[in-house]
């Protein structure tokens, strides 16, 4: 049974509420979280399933609520420009959004939010990772993601859909699977005109309900046009990013209120110019912002992808004095592997040339002698296959830093991590 449909700020509060009365009073939940590099594709993607979800009935299941978590604390909302950005064409706050700093405590967790209590869906990814991964894997329950599966969901997920397949956003693949009781909603809202009350809360009225779908559609819309560069990049986007656009944009020019002023280009300009925009962060905040690991044999990857080129990173730890000088970065990037206990560090960085034209670069870091060795293996493998040209490089006692320039635009983390993965495995 659906709950009842209100704004997607009256259902974030709704949500928490009833996450905290969950682990208060040890009632079972169902729980939606994104990757944990919690880029704008995870943060929408998990949020738009979770409402659409909660709010439209399905006839298989007895669970209605489903709770949308960032797989990150709240601290680190601050890091993404381009979410803060989005925000307010959602109505929404970045104090409604509902993060790991929800959750217990990890170190007791399972103790206070048990397994047997929870089921997990994730959402741009589809194996779920760290400490939580390590405690509630056996809970996960549904996905949709566009990355290689990972086969650690069941083939059987019941009431929930079980999707991985490619497409340049996953929140493209959630659209695509949500629409039709989205439509059958929103013509069941438009026309009973039933019940009436004021700002965020019920209302089946026609001019609130397209407001508060053209809310959710900006939402979506934004990680598809992010991903997929407006559509632009030929090497990610696929007929259903297409679609998912067309239909997006139709849902918010079904908004009498939003109609008018929508211009799809400015507001791919308006969010794409925010997550470029990193001179308020430090390298290490750039680092975290949309960071990713992964374990294989005891082993830690580590991955960051950045909006910007290596030599901005340069200009930043070098104030600007020695922007060719790659040793600070290198130096830094090492301390930042070290913390976090990894084995390889990769920094992926995609972003606009002096034409404005995509480039990307790729740095690798190795720190130490088993990092050294599998990073020769991945580099035999990986020069030819994504046309790498060498730009920096650092090999001494047990020291392995190469940065190349990347001449094959289309591979992007989802084929150049598993590769270093695989390199791990052997």
């Amino acid at each position: 049974m659906a709950i009842p449909r209100n704004s997607l700020g009256a259902f974030l509060k709704q949500a928490k509420a009833s996450l905290k009365k969950a682990i208060d009073q040890k009632e079972k939940v169902t729980l939606v979280i994104g990757n944990e590099s919690a880029d704008l594709d995870s943060i929408t993607g998990s949020i738009v399933y979770a409402y659409l979800r909660s709010i439209t009935p399905s006839p298989r299941s007895s669970t209605a609520l489903h709770i949308p978590v960032l797989n990150i604390p709240r601290a680190d909302i601050d890091l993404r420009p381009e979410l803060l950005t989005l925000l307010p064409h959602a109505n929404i706050s970045k104090d409604q959004l509902i993060t790991l700093d929800d959750l217990p405590d990890l170190g007791s967790i399972k103790e206070t939010l048990a397994p047997e209590l929870t089921r997990w869906f994730l959402v741009d990814h589809n194996a779920l990772q760290g400490k939580l991964g390590a405690i509630y894997s056996d809970r996960v329950v549904g996905v949709i993601d566009h990355h290689v599966d990972e086969n650690r969901v069941p083939k059987d997920t019941g009431d929930e859909p079980r999707i991985i397949e490619t497409s340049g956003s996953c929140t493209t693949l959630i659209i695509n699977h949500c629409r039709e009781a989205w439509d059958n909603l929103s013509s069941g809202t438009s026309s009973t005109g039933a019940a009436h009350a004021q700002g965020d809360t019920l209302m089946e009225d026609e001019a609130v309900t397209s407001l508060w779908d053209a809310q959710v559609a900006q939402l979506a819309l934004a990680s598809v046009l992010i991903d997929t560069i407006n559509l632009e990049d030929k090497h990610k986007t696929t007929e259903l990013d297409e679609h998912a656009v067309t239909y997006l944009v139709a849902k918010i020019n079904l908004c009498a209120k939003l109609a008018t002023q929508f211009d799809r280009s400015a507001f791919f300009d308006e969010i794409i110019e925010a997550k470029r925009n990193l001179d308020s962060l430090t390298l290490e905040e750039i680092f975290r912002k949309d960071y990713k690991q992964w374990t294989e044999n005891g082993l830690i990857l580590g991955t960051s992808a950045v909006a910007q080129p290596i030599q901005f990173l340069k200009r930043k730890i070098n104030d600007d004095n020695s922007p060719t000088d790659y040793k600070s970065l290198l130096e830094a990037a090492k301390k930042f592997s070290r913390e976090k206990d990894m084995c390889i560090f990769s920094i992926m960085t995609g972003y606009a040339d002096e034409e404005g034209k995509l480039a990307k670069q790729l740095a690798v870091l190795a720190v130490d002698e088993m990092g050294v060795s599998i990073c020769n293996k991945f580099r035999d493998d990986a020069i030819e296959k994504f046309e790498l040209e060498e730009v920096d490089t650092a090999e001494s006692d047990g020291q392995w830093f190469h940065v190349w320039q990347q001449r094959k635009l289309g591979p992007s983390r989802k084929q150049i991590a598993p590769l270093i993965r695989e390199a791990m495995s052997a």
